[in-house]
């Protein structure tokens, strides 16, 4: 009985529930063929058909035995022993679904890296259990093995071309049953060790009696020099307790024979095997973190976060105040209670300096998660990080994608520089916020978040004043040094007086040259890159245009072109005019470059660099240039927001600040706050050790409010006047606000839609609906562009995105519009 009990359970059919990383609502139900029942678990991936001939990497999330109405289709093979993602995780994607409007499927292709998911092109090869027998197969898996024998490795789509049918799914699933063909495995699991040869002595040389008979036979022979010589060296490396070293450890020793090294492999001396190592870069501990003295602003700092009854804590603390001597603290006691923490930096690129502190008081605990990272190193942390043994990490340092790692037991987020716009994701879906996504994946672990920042977003800085989370202030810098003196000059004054040369005022140059002389360094700041920001015909006053954008072109003078900063469609700078024929082409406008070019030709003996996004495309030239101006290799640093982000230099003694006016001016009601952040920001770049430092503030409109805030060093002030004005215009933090765009080819379908979904929606909310309106930028990459934006009170948002989403279904389903595309923005920044 015991016997029939156990033989019908074997025969349970189970069926799972999969996400594909696919824009996809919900997920998809496959059956799970009975050799795989007891090997199946949430969280692993697994491989599916899905459509006619796709196959796709699919995580499971649900295992059941529930049979679908309709005949599920059989999973054709699992791809990992053990689940990659765990439970916490996937309610982090389905929340985020839900409140950044878009599926799952968009949430897992960019949450989980590139080479845990399976290539967009799919291979099969021949099954090592088949036994080649051909009298059991049909006439179209006889041709698919020919072509296997042939090629060891075809294609789905090649599958397709040889049997001369579409319909190849079907035949190959049939085929992965039999145990005929098998999944390619290198592209099942893209991610590959990093292997390293090792060499150690055969066995029969391992005693000393042996050795000592090689070195004879070797010292002997007068052919045999360099073999002792290999041999010599390799003794002398194993001897520290090795009994294997690695192979490169004899190969780059310039004096080593390789074919000496080669001859004593052959001979059977030296074994070779292979082994794992990390791809990742790994430090020791130098430093305790209990050994950090704080100050009593610092100490006060901490206790108030450490002994605060609320999940959120904001640091506002100034430039150079010592927030990260408080991180390093907070971190060190999650450790000891045995859990996680992560960092979040809104560029990690930028962040060497803060990475190079924990490692110093961390070691080999710390892992770096980022984009510059290759396919196969993200895959490292990510396995690190899920790693719960004293080889995993249990510090991850990272931008807003840090999020998505696998953590077992966080206990710690801090969000350092919250305020900064790139935590907002802006392309693809999701277009999540990193801070608040941080702070809900914090709410599910039960951890504490730190938000820290000299600047405080409105947001979070109102949430701290009215008792959502727990305010920390530290309001003077460490040590004691000054805050900078910041000045506005007055460019329109200047302008008249002839006091301005090359986009300069005679007042920067001379603080400029001052800083030289006194062997300082200066910093530069104009958000804006390229070399001139249009090139203009002074007859005509043609402009050129993007081919397929609605902008003009940026001139980059490295580059000789005329390039735009959407799609990259670039073309040669043209001699004339081609509407007038002009040859009276000037430039208009300063970015970064011309800034640079300016410089050379003032101080011809300073070494001026340049940090924006053109001059950093090379993986590690963030880093090289930050190398170069903390070692005084850099007298002028020009550069766009980069050189505002937690940059901490010791010999910074003038920070200029070219066009204050392009910041103020900008049309969105988050300008001002933006402008005060940036330009405080760079501010604090200066005179951060020993004498006060000194800004520069380039300005046409001098008395603008917020420039004198940032002279005065007033957050207060203009908190205080944009969050009255922010309740007076029903803005955050007092509403939510989500913007739908609508992208089409053309424009007539565009407006009807935009406005029938515009109207569908008035029905709705009344005049909390504005818009349709074309945005700044009209149409991008050949798409036109709509946008409709929704107000919406902080009680009725979820309610209102649900008919939000359900409108837009209805709209897409319209076969008038069948190529619209359209997308949600929730808590646009």
């Amino acid at each position: 009985m015991q016997f029939l009990t156990t033989r019908l359970m074997e025969r349970k059919t189970l069926f799972v529930d999969v996400l594909l990383p696919l824009r996809l609502p919900g997920t998809y139900t496959y059956r799970i063929p009975q050799e795989y029942n007891d090997a199946i678990a949430v969280g692993q991936r697994v491989v599916v058909q899905f459509g006619a001939k796709r196959l796709y990497s699919a995580l499971v999330r649900r295992v059941h035995g529930q049979a679908p109405a309709v005949e599920a289709k059989y999973i054709l093979s699992i791809l990992d022993a053990s689940p990659i993602v765990n439970e916490r995780q996937f309610e982090l994607w389905e929340w985020m679904a839900r409140y950044y409007m878009c599926t799952p499927g968009e949430v897992m292709a960019v949450a989980l890296p590139s080479s845990l998911r399976l290539a967009s092109e799919s291979f099969i090869a021949i099954h090592p259990k088949f036994t080649g027998d051909y009298g059991t197969l049909t006439p179209q898996e006889a041709k698919i093995v020919d072509a296997l024998n042939a090629q060891q490795v075809i294609s789905v789509s090649q599958v397709s071309t040889i049997t001369g049918s579409q319909k190849v799914m079907p035949v190959l699933k049939t085929m992965i049953e039999k145990h005929i063909i098998v999944m390619e495995e290198e592209l099942q699991q893209r991610f590959v060790p990093r292997l390293a040869t090792w060499l150690e002595l055969a066995e029969e040389y391992r005693s000393e009696a042996a050795q000592k008979e090689l070195f004879d036979k070797l010292e002997r022979r007068a052919n045999s020099q360099k073999q002792l010589a290999v041999m010599l060296r390799f003794m002398q490396c194993s001897s520290f307790g090795q009994k294997a070293i690695k192979k490169r450890q004899l190969t780059d020793l310039p004096d080593l024979s390789l074919s000496a090294l080669n001859t004593l492999i052959g001979k059977g001396v030296l074994v070779p095997f292979e082994r794992a190592e990390s791809r990742l870069e790994e430090y020791d501990a130098t430093s305790d973190p209990l050994a950090i003295q704080l100050n009593d602003e610092q100490q006060a700092a901490l206790d108030t976060i450490m002994g605060s009854s609320k999940r959120v804590s904001l640091l506002h603390g100034v430039t150079s105040s010592g927030k990260t001597e408080v991180y390093i603290k907070l971190i060190a006691e999650s450790l000891r209670q045995g859990g996680q923490a992560i960092l979040l930096l809104p560029e990690i690129a930028l962040s060497a300096q803060l990475i190079n502190r924990l490692r110093k008081y961390f070691g080999k605990r710390v892992g770096i998660y980022h984009s510059r990272f290759s396919a196969n190193e993200r895959a490292e942390v990510w396995n690190k990080t899920m790693d719960a043994s004293n080889d995993g990490y249990d510090v991850i340092v990272g931008p807003r994608s840090a999020l998505f790692l696998p953590y077992h037991d966080l206990r710690l987020v801090i969000v350092d520089e919250e305020h900064d716009p790139s935590y907002k994701q802006a392309e693809p879906a999701p277009r999540y916020n990193g801070r608040d996504t941080a702070i809900y994946l914090a709410t599910m672990w039960g951890a504490q978040v730190v938000l820290g920042s000299a600047t405080p977003s409105l947001e979070s800085y109102y949430n701290a004043t009215n008792g959502k989370y727990t305010l920390a202030t530290i309001m003077h810098r460490y040590g004691g040094v000054n805050m900078p003196e910041v000045r506005c000059v007055d460019m329109k004054a200047a302008a008249r007086e002839k006091m301005v040369r090359l986009n300069f005022s005679e007042e920067l140059l001379e603080q400029i040259g001052r800083a030289l002389d006194n062997k300082e360094q200066v910093i530069l700041f104009q958000n804006r890159r390229g070399f001139a920001l249009r090139l203009e015909c002074e007859q005509c006053h043609w402009v050129p245009q993007c081919a397929h954008c609605d902008v003009s072109l940026v001139y980059h003078k490295s580059t000789g072109s005329l390039r735009c900063h959407y799609c990259g469609y670039s073309i040669p700078v043209p001699s004339e005019c081609p509407a007038c024929h002009s040859t009276a082409l000037r430039m208009k406008g300063i970015g970064t470059e011309r800034i640079e070019d300016d410089l050379a030709i003032l101080f011809p003996n300073a070494k001026v660099a340049r940090m924006d996004l053109d001059s950093t495309m090379q993986k590690k030239r963030h880093a090289e240039i930050i190398s170069d101006f903390e070692e005084h290799r850099i007298d002028i640093l020009v550069g766009t927001q980069m050189v505002t982000k937690g940059l901490d230099f010791d010999n910074v003694g003038i920070v200029g600040i070219i066009s204050a006016d392009n910041m103020v001016s900008y049309p969105d009601f988050r300008a001002f706050e933006r402008s005060y952040q940036q330009m405080t920001q760079v501010s604090g770049r200066a005179g951060r050790h020993g004498r006060r430092g000194r800004v520069l503030i380039q300005s046409y409109n001098p008395g603008h409010q917020v420039i004198r805030d940032v002279m005065s060093g007033n957050y207060q002030s203009m908190y205080n006047s944009q969050i009255n004005e922010r309740r007076v215009f029903r803005y955050p933090p007092f509403y939510k606000l989500v913007e739908v765009y609508l992208r089409h080819r053309e424009q007539q379908p565009l407006n009807e839609a935009a406005a029938d979904y515009a109207n569908a929606l008035r029905q709705h909310f009344g005049g909390r609906v504005l818009g349709p309106e074309f945005p700044n930028v009209a149409r991008v990459r050949n798409l036109y562009i709509k946008k409709i934006m929704v107000r919406f009170d902080r009680t009725e948002c979820s309610a209102g995105k649900l008919i939000m989403w359900n409108e837009a279904e209805k709209l897409l389903a319209t076969k008038s519009y069948g190529k619209l595309l359209l997308h949600f923005d929730v808590d646009p920044q």
